[in-house]
């Protein structure tokens, strides 16, 4: 196999995607569908020198001749479209989030391993230039044994709440819940320290004004204390503070190295700082070292993608996963499980008074019984009879003329794009 033909499934987000397609040495696009007939207009342009077959239809998409499928269609939505390419014998590169319910994990994973295919867990800020070297550097034992650690990812999206909801009273980001969208906080320090997470405790904001000024129906942020089988504890924190900030740092036996937050100035978010002892308990006077991680490795490609490079890495290690290259550094279907079920858990312990819950461990299959039909969630659509509140004390009612609004400034914002 030269090339990797790949179908992408969700041409706005997917666009990334596809362009690494089309620059790439080892993919092609070969199919896009989506929805929108605006989003296949751009994909037809964009890809006028090979043209690309599209689709507004997933039946239809799904039998094309190709290898591999992206997700990158609505976030609550990946696991049953990964279930189907998996049984179709296509591989799955999936957009965050993997799951939204226990009973749609015990089904992904199964398929997983029933099937054989290859399972990738697009959670790109794991491969931002400087989660990237802290990992490197993990590894290679420079802050010893992991012991606590924070993660942040705090984006303020009021501003362009139209332009995400696409005006839909009913879309996925104005019902879900404060710890669902998790993993860019907490991904990359599972993945820098492989560590599994084993039980955790979730906290959200009185404050939810912000969010239900957009037609969010969710609290304004959410927090997830997570114990790790090691013992160790990560602070995750991620939702919609006035101000952004994006950033991580690790505690160890023998020192710390963080990344810098977000006031560090333009462009230098990727730097690392670096305090540590050769050995434990050597306590030398302090020297910290800090630099700027190279984004593009040993690929000139990546500076020219979105989210400082990852957007590159993330499918790059996928295509190569494919072809043969087993020290690929992707995200497998458990390791996108210990870095989703985190939040699930969480808010299942904010509504239950701050109750540490246990996260199960699905590599398992004695413990998938308990949860092979649990579709608790905030879906309608999904959860049955087991549908969750959006956040603590209820779902609000929130006003007609608040959505009727946001479909107003996304039809204007939709015309001025085009």
């Amino acid at each position: 196999m030269n090339k990797v033909r790949v179908g992408v499934l969700g041409a706005r987000r997917g666009m990334s995607m596809i362009e690494y397609c089309k620059s790439a040495y080892n993919a092609e696009v070969v199919a896009v569908c989506d929805k929108a007939p605006y989003e296949l207009d751009k994909v037809k342009d964009f890809c006028r020198e090979q043209p690309v077959e599209l689709f507004d239809n997933f039946d239809e998409f799904i039998k094309c001749d190709m290898d591999a499928v992206v997700l990158a269609n609505y976030a609550h939505e990946h696991a049953p479209f990964a279930v189907r390419a998996m049984n179709e014998g296509k591989h799955v590169f999936s957009e965050v989030l993997p799951v939204q319910t226990m009973s749609q994990a015990v089904e992904l994973v199964e398929t997983v391993e029933r099937t054989g295919m290859i399972y990738a867990y697009g959670e790109n800020y794991c491969y931002m230039a400087a989660p990237r070297e802290m990992k490197k550097l993990y590894s290679q034992g420079i802050i010893g044994n992991f012991e606590y650690g924070e993660g942040e990812y705090l984006h303020n999206c009021e501003p362009i709440w139209h332009e995400i909801t696409y005006g839909e009273k009913d879309h996925w980001r104005n019902n879900m819940y404060s710890t669902f969208y998790c993993t860019h906080s907490l991904g990359p320090i599972i993945h820098i320290t492989g560590l599994r997470p084993v039980a955790v405790t979730g906290f959200e904001s009185f404050n939810n004004q912000r969010r239900m000024n957009g037609g969010s129906r969710a609290a304004q942020f959410g927090i997830e204390m997570v114990t790790l089988e090691n013992g160790a504890l990560i602070k995750s924190i991620h939702g919609g503070l006035y101000k952004g900030n994006i950033s991580y740092v690790l505690y160890g036996s023998k020192g710390r190295m963080e990344s810098a937050r977000h006031d560090s100035g333009q462009g230098d978010q990727n730097r690392i700082y670096i305090n540590v002892d050769d050995f434990e308990g050597q306590y030398k006077e302090e020297k910290i070292v800090t630099y700027l991680p190279d984004e593009r490795e040993n690929n000139s490609l990546a500076s020219d993608f979105g989210h400082g490079g990852s957007d590159f890495y993330s499918m790059y290690y996928f295509i190569e996963k494919i072809l043969g290259n087993e020290s690929a550094d992707i995200i497998d279907v458990y390791e996108a499980l210990d870095m989703c079920l985190p939040g699930m858990f969480a808010f299942r312990s904010v509504l239950n008074e701050g109750k540490q819950m246990k996260i199960p461990n699905l590599r398992d299959k004695n413990e998938r019984e308990k949860w092979r039909n649990d579709t608790a969630c905030t879906d309608p659509s999904v959860a049955g009879d087991m549908l969750l509140p959006t956040r603590r004390g209820g779902t609000p009612d929130i006003p007609d003329e608040i959505y009727d609004n946001m479909k107003k400034k996304w039809d204007r914002f939709l015309s001025e794009r085009k």
